[in-house]
């Protein structure tokens, strides 16, 4: 299922949609870096490219950490 998700980053509240799998697995991504999941989206907001949306950043960047695991 795909929920709306609304958080605080640098200041500024966004909000983002998200489907269950992909928020879970970055809320875990977050605890295993010791980060809470506001630093962890800060992160992946800042480093996206201005021209993507930040939901479409966060799947990209959980894509990327589990294929690095599995490397």
């Amino acid at each position: 299922m795909i929920r709306k998700h609304s958080v605080s980053l640098r200041g500024h509240r966004t909000s983002f949609s998200l489907e269950d799998e992909f928020w879970n697995e970055a809320v875990a991504i977050a605890s295993r870096r010791n980060l809470s999941i506001a630093a962890l989206l800060t992160e992946i907001d800042e480093a996206r490219d201005p021209t993507s949306n930040l939901s479409s950043a966060i799947r990209v960047h959980v894509l990327h950490e589990l294929k690095r695991e599995i490397a």
